[in-house]
């Protein structure tokens, strides 16, 4: 017969649950919260939200969270019951209910349940062939077939023994599975010491499909203290496709969300700069708020080298200190400009962001190389080592409501072994600005820029620049027009070092010129008016079947600078920057304050857009020109000592762009300049992307600058399948006819699994005359092991600055 019976108090079937949870892996009970059975094997991911996941156009995508969806659907332990409650915040109000079809209790202390035992609690289930227990000494013993489940895992055992008042339990033949956090695996015995230690014989771990573990650590003993966190296992192997490739006689490892000193993931790479490299990092747990990881590294042509991280947060402070050190270089000299063999050679990077008081903070960034070559030689992918200036800086920031002021210091260093470092920028020592944006009334306000710097700089002219921008400007506008007057002074005086007369605009000068700076405190003063005035009209229109709301929107802005000769000023963070759309609206064309422009122009511009029924713009397409009433008078110098000469052109480039994006598939985006005086085509970009799929995309672009760039660029992501990408990319130069950078790789992602293989081809940008248009190749590889990390992870930082849109 069966037996069905409400038990408030006889049989405390919620300890006996509670110890059968505590035999899972980490050393339950567990306190688990909600979980559906999906939990196990998420659903996959449909395509509007992969679309959704990265928008069209953005240059660098978020790393793809980690996925279990191509695990299988079901891939539970055989004995789930997916019609349990999934709320573990039940079980204090709920009843026991238990069921068996014999029941003995002729001995008044011991219940003897058999044939189908089944005791229930909200999300508990502990089911067996056989339970017998004790109440007075609080003994049980389940056999045969006993299976337990909760809303976070499932355990199943041979038999299972203990004494609930004590916390002690002995499981033979233990299977189990953490629905939450997807780990399941097997032990041959496991003990339930107390109430917070645990050890298990023969166990194995892996985040796989049960019964289909692709990878999995095995080990001949594990103990678990949850007063701790500490997890303690002798003889650990981890296999890949059931081959071992990693053993550990003993580690330790976390079992909560503490942290836990150990080893990392090893990593290894090869470059023929420095041979191939061997790193196994050890992590320190010092303190909750501070940390550090050391990290022994072999480079087999270049020697040793230790390399470590710290960091640290304190109220109101965090920071990290990351050095490299490498003693006594074995390698052959990088470069002839900068020899290296020999040399002890390091890296340093700190930065530390602190708040002082009230509106103001502290933030640092300090980067320095031992040489010139470091990161050429070290560098651990291309972005690194094609970097040519390390900066440095340190500054005390405070903003409010209508101000805003920093003060401290910029430097730099030369980091290019093939470059003078007369090409790295004035340090800036020290640096002092000041922001103001007052509000008047609700139209007018009055506004400042101001800045004080002394520059410094070897082997150039030297000193110090006040550069003061108070600024009044009006806001009016209706709901189809606006108005904006600004009138602004600009006041530019510098203090030159002693020594001015020796120097040029680049540097000492020959016995035979002339110094272009007459007087040590140069300066400049000049008034900037202009006229930003422009309409909108609006229309209904439809394309493609489609309604639209489409704009019209001319702009005029009128700019007015007097001549002001600066042939006597240094240039000492000055460029012209590179003509675009916004330069149309620009007041100078120069960054920095060492030149402003004079200007009596007009610039004409028109802008339509379409805009859906949800205001998203799909279309937008912008022309605009510049009329100049009177020449380009300042420029930048052309010699040493020499100004180049006034531009005599009325009209600017015309400058036009293009962006559409009609659908979430593909995005196009153009920009095109022509000049009118040489009748030339100086600019010309084209950049169009489309989505394949949930997770592909194809990027197609085509830069041109005239007599500077001209290239070709395509990259794609192909799926091939749910589990198979492939990943490419070809940058070609027209100017040099020849293929700059060729990308190919594959990526593999399973249930528990991922795997990535990439290899570039590359062209040498700078160096000697010799070393240039060599080419070096890379190959990569990162292999993910879900709920683990990732192991020798070197290609994805790659694969998301090389393609636009990888995920």
């Amino acid at each position: 017969m069966t037996l069905s019976h409400t038990i408030p108090r006889a049989l405390p079937p919620r300890r006996l649950l509670a110890v059968a949870a505590a035999l899972a892996l980490f050393g339950g009970p567990v306190e688990a919260q909600t979980a559906a059975p999906e939990a196990a094997a998420p659903a996959a991911p449909t395509s509007a939200a992969g679309v959704s996941s990265c928008p069209l156009g953005a240059f660098h995508c978020p790393a793809r969270p980690e996925s279990f969806a191509l695990c299988r659907p079901n891939a539970l332990l055989e004995f789930y019951d997916p019609t349990l409650p999934r709320d573990a915040a039940l079980r204090e109000t709920s009843d026991t209910v238990v069921d068996a079809a014999h029941v003995d209790s002729s001995n008044r202390a011991v219940y003897r349940l058999s044939g189908n035992v089944r005791i229930e609690r909200a999300d508990q289930l502990l089911r067996g062939d056989r339970i017998d227990y004790n109440d007075t000494t609080t003994d049980y013993d389940a056999q045969g077939n006993v299976r337990y489940q909760e809303a976070g895992e499932l355990l199943s055992a041979d038999r299972l023994r203990g004494n609930t008042q004590a916390n002690r339990g002995v499981a033979e033949n233990v299977r189990y599975q953490l629905l939450q956090s997807r780990g399941n695996g097997t032990a041959a015995r496991g003990e339930l010491l107390d109430a917070q230690r645990s050890r298990y014989n023969l166990v194995s771990y892996s985040t796989c499909d049960v019964g289909h573990h692709l990878w999995e650590v095995r080990a001949k003993s594990l103990e678990i203290d949850k007063s701790t966190g500490v997890g303690k296992a002798h003889g650990a192997t981890m296999r890949f496709a059931d081959v071992p490739f990693l053993y550990l006689p003993y580690f330790t490892f976390p079992v909560d969300n503490r942290r836990k000193s150990g080893f990392l993931y090893p990593t290894f790479g090869s470059s023929n700069r420095s041979g191939t490299m061997f790193a196994i990092p050890y992590y320190l747990n010092l303190a909750p708020n501070y940390d550090a990881t050391i990290e022994p590294r072999i480079y087999t042509q270049r020697g040793a080298m230790l390399a470590g991280e710290f960091r640290y947060l304190v109220p109101g402070t965090r920071g990290q200190l990351n050095f490299e050190y490498l003693p006594n270089d074995h390698g052959d000299n990088s470069s002839d400009a900068d020899p290296t063999k020999g040399n002890d050679r390091w890296l340093l990077k700190y930065g530390d962001a602190t708040r002082l008081w009230g509106p103001w903070s502290f933030t640092t960034s300090i980067n320095r190389a031992s040489d010139r070559s470091y990161l050429r030689d070290f560098g651990n992918d291309l972005y690194t080592s094609s970097i040519g200036t390390l900066a440095s800086n340190a500054y005390i920031r405070g903003r409010g409501n209508w101000w805003s002021a920093t003060f401290g210091a910029d430097s730099y260093q030369n980091v290019d072994p093939y470059l003078p470092d007369t090409v790295v920028q004035y340090k800036r020592w020290p640096r002092a600005t000041l922001g103001m944006d007052v509000p008047i009334t609700r139209w007018l306000k009055f506004g400042m820029d101001s800045e004080a710097v002394a520059f410094r700089k070897e082997n150039a002219i030297e000193g110090n620049r006040l550069d003061l921008y108070p600024y009044v400007d009006a806001d009016f506008r209706g709901a189809a027009w606006f108005v904006r007057p600004k009138l602004a002074y600009r006041y530019t005086a510098y203090e030159l070092s002693g020594n001015y007369a020796t120097y040029g605009y680049r540097g000492p000068l020959s016995t035979t010129q002339v110094s272009p700076f007459g007087d040590r405190t140069p300066s400049r003063a000049l008034p900037i008016a202009s006229l930003d005035t422009g309409l909108v009209f609006e229309r209904a229109t439809s394309l493609f079947g489609t309604t639209y709301t489409q704009t019209l929107e001319p702009r005029l802005y009128y700019l007015y600078v007097p001549y002001r000769n600066q042939d006597d000023l240094p240039l000492f963070d000055t460029r012209r920057m590179s003509f675009d759309y916004w330069q149309l609206f620009s007041p100078n064309q120069f960054s920095g304050a060492d030149r402003q422009m004079n200007a009596n122009d007009l610039t004409a511009a028109l802008t339509t857009r379409l805009l859906d029924d949800d205001g998203v713009e799909r279309l937008s397409a912008s022309i605009g020109q510049i009329h100049y009433f009177a020449p380009q008078r300042v420029q930048l110098p052309n010699s040493a000592t020499t100004a180049a000469a006034p531009t005599d052109w009325t009209r600017s480039d015309y400058v036009a762009e293009l962006g559409v994006q009609l659908t979430e598939r593909w995005r196009l985006n153009s920009a095109y300049q022509w000049s009118p005086n040489t009748r030339q085509t100086d600019l010309g970009t084209l950049g169009l992307q489309r989505r394949i799929g949930a997770d592909g995309i194809f990027n197609f672009s085509y830069r041109y600058r005239r007599n500077y760039v001209e290239q070709y660029d395509a990259s794609a992501i192909y799926p091939i399948s749910e589990r198979w990408r492939l990943l490419g990319r070809w940058v070609y130069s027209v100017r040099d006819q020849r293929t700059v950078e060729a990308l190919a790789g594959v990526e593999y992602d399973s249930c528990c699994v991922a795997l990535r293989v990439v290899g570039r081809h590359y062209v040498v940008a700078s160096g000697p005359v010799a070393e240039r248009g060599r080419t070096n190749n890379a190959l990569m590889f990162e292999l993910v092991f879900k709920g683990l990390g990732a192991f020798n992870g070197q290609t994805e930082d790659v694969l998301r600055r090389g393609i636009l849109g990888y995920q």
